[in-house]
């Protein structure tokens, strides 16, 4: 007999691995799963046939691939990464790129150090960066338009000799380097992000009235109609993070970025502040305010109007009016508004009731001040619409009477008008509510929750192309906290047909919040109608372990639908799957 001989060929080895898949299957590992398979399907695969590349295997969390040529390997993945860091998917991936000499076994499968190096780089990749060995680096460098940071010898697991290792950097696209999520295009009229301002009174107390200082030079600059405001959701989402203000501006879609500093000693107060041109990183305005803490508003004004004048942004009579009214707030509220807002937003039962003790503390300091008026609304509305309020016409009245105050205060608060809208959808009042919303985004063109509250009023009303259209800006508004927006808008597109676009959209949104019910619903029904039966069932199975109790008619009574016929499409297809009666 005559010796096989071990077939032998050089090849482009690319591993990708899924970033803490196994935390993420523990969260949601329905909708983890899906997502994974969905990327593979609809962005893997085809990428691998585009740039003539070979699947070797998948696993549950990665694939293995191999390609003739390192170049066409390099830029397989960095299209992938690009892909995935201007889409929506919550999935990221590491890469990992070797060349070598490796073994092709009698499956096709593949065997070897050139395979095991390329497995190894993957691992210590950055979340969603792609890293190369040398001899791949010495087959692309100066062929594509990336760069590369030499990360200098790697020492790799079961490895003998080190490996000289190059992370993958964006070129002249600078798409690489967009990883949160896509960059939204600049729009025509000047875009601004405030940042959390740091807090230099060296005492950690005092970070409540730093925040809200910030937040309320935010909420004043929202009122300007020829300004694009980056909701504090976002915005905050980089506090304590040292990232380069280009970087930020890009990520957010605002060509302008605000930051600055608050001290705070005794009655004192001085602010810093620097509006920086996010395109090349230039000082556009910066100056330094002092005065007594009574003083504090009159200060933010003067930077507000300093910040519209530096952009050259003209206010009508009625703006100047409206924008710097005098305000009736107390620093000292901002410690109730700010710890109430984080107890609210946990939405249960508990952290509501703690969330309107601090909001009535706040009001028991300043009775007038409107952002606490608002929340408030929002509250009292929740605890009737979550069944933990049983007085629902009181508690609805004492939302309705949080929304007047408000307006008595400002005749335009379109807080205000979010909370009527609010109350009144719940109240199955659906015109007062699609009124209250389109007016409070006439008088807030800024606000996220505005757009995203009457996106919800229209949706239930039956217009849901409104809908949809209303929670895309909403999240123009706020690009990085939009889970909320996300869900409202998957129903909506439940409600147009476009299945697919229900699905993933409603994938992504459980991703980060695993136990969201309205999110769960949503993608149970429009897998049913998808046809994906078995997917839908396992995702009602799932629901009932959560809420046992929860049956189809229960569910059914808090969704504020005009129309029986649009409130049975969803409910039909949760009844097939599962949800009883």
């Amino acid at each position: 007999m005559t010796e096989q001989r071990v077939q032998r060929r050089l090849a482009a080895i690319l591993a990708a691995d899924v970033v803490g898949y196994s935390s993420l299957m523990q969260r949601a590992e329905e909708a983890t799963y899906a997502e994974f398979e969905r990327l593979k399907r609809e962005l893997f695969e085809p990428g691998l046939s585009r740039h003539e590349g070979r699947l070797i295997k998948t696993t549950g969390d990665g694939a293995l691939a191999e390609f003739a040529s390192p170049v066409a390997a390099v830029r397989c993945a960095v299209e992938i990464q690009d892909h995935l860091a201007s889409g929506s998917s919550p999935l990221r991936l590491r890469i990992g790129l070797n060349l070598g000499d490796v073994i092709v076994g009698q499956d096709g499968d593949l065997y070897g150090d050139g395979i095991n190096i390329a497995v190894r780089l993957e691992g210590i990749a950055d979340p969603g960066g792609i890293l190369i060995s040398e001899k791949v680096y010495s087959e692309v460098e100066g062929k594509l338009d990336v760069g590369f940071e030499d990360r200098g010898q790697q020492q790799l697991k079961n490895i003998s000799r080190p490996v000289r290792a190059f992370a993958v950097r964006a070129g002249a696209s600078g798409a690489l380097s967009d990883r949160l999520r896509p960059p939204p295009p600049l729009p025509d009229k000047p875009s601004i992000a405030i940042l959390p301002f740091q807090n230099m009174s060296g005492d950690p107390e005092q970070q409540y009235f730093v925040d809200g200082i910030a937040e309320d030079l935010l909420t004043t600059l929202s009122k300007i109609q020829e300004l694009l405001v980056i909701a504090h959701n976002s915005s905050f989402v980089f506090k304590g993070q040292a990232r380069d203000i280009r970087e930020i501006g890009r990520i957010l879609g605002a060509r302008y970025v605000l930051e600055g500093s608050v001290r705070k000693a005794g009655n004192r107060v001085r602010l810093s502040a620097q509006l920086i041109d996010s395109l090349n990183g230039s000082h556009v305005w910066a100056d330094r305010f002092e005065g007594d803490l009574d003083d504090v508003f009159e200060l933010q004004d003067r930077i507000t109007q300093d910040i519209a004048a530096a952009l050259e942004v003209r206010l009508t009579l009625g703006e100047q009016v409206r924008v710097w009214r005098k305000r009736s707030g107390s620093p000292l509220v901002y410690e109730h508004l700010l710890k109430g807002r984080a107890l609210y937003v946990n939405f249960a039962k508990h952290t509501h009731a703690q969330a309107r003790l601090e909001f009535e503390s706040a009001l028991a300091i300043n009775p007038d001040y409107t952002p606490v008026l608002y929340l408030l609304g929002l509250t009292l509305t929740d605890q009737v619409r979550f069944g933990w309020e049983r007085d629902g016409a009181t508690t609805y009245e004492a939302a309705m009477e949080c929304a007047a105050r408000a307006l008595a205060v400002d005749p335009d608060s379109y807080m205000a008008y979010v909370v009527i809208g609010y109350a009144r959808l719940f109240q199955h009042r659906h015109d007062e509510a699609l009124a209250a919303g389109d007016k409070a985004i006439a008088l807030g063109p800024n606000c996220a929750d505005a757009y995203h509250m009457a996106g919800m009023f229209h949706g239930y009303a039956g217009d849901f192309r409104k809908a949809a259209r209303y929670e895309e800006q909403a999240q123009r508004l706020s690009p990085l906290s939009i889970s909320q927006s996300m869900v409202d808008e998957a129903r909506a597109k439940f409600h147009l047909g476009n299945l697919t676009a229900a699905r993933d959209i409603a994938l992504r949104v459980l991703i980060e919040r695993p136990h969201w019910l309205t999110a769960q619903a949503t993608l149970a029904a429009s897998l049913w109608n998808l046809g994906s039966e078995h997917e839908a069932r396992a995702i009602v199975r799932k629901i009932l372990t959560n809420h046992p109790n929860l049956t189809a008619s229960r569910w059914a009574q808090g969704l504020p639908y005009r129309h029986q016929n649009d409130l049975d499409a969803l409910m039909k297809p949760l009844r097939l799957a599962g949800l009883p009666e």
